[in-house]
């Protein structure tokens, strides 16, 4: 496991930022009292029938709340950017000298549809911390994204739009040596999963897609199995490429997806939280603040390894 107590680097980098956050901390905690504080005022102006006076001290210490906040917020976005690209950029070396982050980078929208792993197209997308490297000879990459869709009910106050989450979590991506002829897509085996999987063999098919029932019980029971090509399929599917992504996603809280398209290898770990951030009023003296995103980064980095995908079955055609 990478430490933070005994990395030297990352304990320095995390020292100098400590200034900074302090002072940051301190001013927008000031910036929120002024603004709590006007908010009472002028209510408790209103309860007690000076209404006019109230507002205009109220508002008077809402302004100057709001200044604080707006003049700290370049370097509170200086400070965010410095945590992803100094404390997470010197994790990443500290782990393999070939991981960097890129904070306004990520999966573009056109490569998210192009796994094939969501039915449906989003309406908002947003991408950012992607991380990249190379463990061995296996190249890859991973970033957060959060996709929705958007749907439209007729009230009797005029159209409402509700979003919807499509995906939220990350998206990672490595090499797989292999140039696929088609797409093989595993998904959760949940209750929709499962009558939309019946359906689909039963009834009726989707395009070229299969449902293939693979060897392994567990896996079919864990997922759904959809594939262009069955014995493609069955080539990357191996046995031991199964019990690998069982162990896999036995290690995640939540089900993952996978897909193989155009010689890459896709998995979708849906996640509530938003990794890679800077606290603002927690100390980062603490070794504990960064523990779970040096978790998430060293389980990204371990899944070439938990997957042998340096392992060269195949050469490209």
């Amino acid at each position: 496991m990478l430490s933070v107590a005994g990395n030297g680097a990352l304990q320095n980098v995390l020292v100098t930022l400590e200034t900074q956050r302090t002072k940051i901390a301190a001013t927008q905690k000031k910036g929120y009292l002024f603004i709590a504080i006007g908010i009472i005022v002028a209510v408790a102006g209103f309860a007690s029938g000076l209404p006019v006076p109230s507002i205009i001290i109220g508002l008077i210490l809402i302004i100057y709340g709001g200044s604080l906040l707006y003049r700290i917020s370049d370097e509170l976005k200086s400070y965010q950017e410095a945590f992803k690209v100094q404390v997470i950029g010197t994790a990443l070396k500290s782990l393999d000298d070939s991981l960097v982050i890129e904070p306004y980078k990520g999966i573009l929208v056109n490569e998210f549809e192009a796994t094939q792993i969501f039915s449906e197209t989003p309406d908002r997308y947003k991408t950012e911390d992607l991380v990249q490297g190379k463990a061995d000879k296996t190249a890859f990459y991973f970033a957060e994204v959060h996709a929705e869709y958007k749907t439209e009910v007729q009230t009797k106050n005029g159209t409402q739009t509700e979003w919807h989450d499509i995906f939220r979590g990350i998206i990672f991506c490595a090499d797989f040596n292999k140039n696929f002829n088609g797409a093989t897509i595993v998904k959760p085996k949940d209750l929709f999963g499962a009558m939309g999987a019946w359906f689909s063999k039963n009834l009726f098919s989707f395009g070229n897609n299969e449902i293939i029932a693979l060897e392994n019980a567990e896996f079919n029971r864990t997922f759904i199995t959809h594939a262009t090509d069955q014995v493609e399929a069955r080539y990357i599917l191996t046995p031991a490429m199964m019990e690998r992504i069982l162990t896999l996603n036995s290690n995640s809280k939540e089900t993952v997806s996978l897909s193989f398209v155009n010689s890459k290898m896709y998995i979708a770990f849906p996640l509530c939280r938003n990794y890679f951030e800077a606290p603002v009023f927690k100390t980062l003296l603490n070794p504990e603040i960064l523990n779970q995103d040096i978790t998430v980064i060293k389980f990204m980095y371990d899944i070439v390894r938990e997957l042998d995908l340096n392992t060269r079955i195949w050469g490209r055609n």
